[in-house]
């Protein structure tokens, strides 16, 4: 692998920079996210209470299969 170029150490300076001054906002909006979900109870008991999803049968491709074309 060749060695980066002045012009991509640049732009790779420019964007750690950037992630460094946008680190804390971004670490303070999953820590709200998560007070958020936890505030609205999501209980385990709601998803129980669901029908089960319904899927539709597999069809068999190949060689010999019923119905093909031989």
């Amino acid at each position: 692998m060749a060695p980066p170029s002045p012009t991509q150490l640049a732009w790779r300076g420019r964007i750690e920079a950037a992630l460094r001054v946008v680190g804390p906002a971004l670490d303070l909006l999953l820590a709200a996210g998560d007070r958020v979900s936890r505030a609205a109870g999501r209980d385990d008991d709601e998803l129980d209470s669901l029908p089960p999803a319904t899927v539709p049968p597999r069809r068999r491709v190949g060689p010999g299969s019923p119905g093909g074309e031989r």
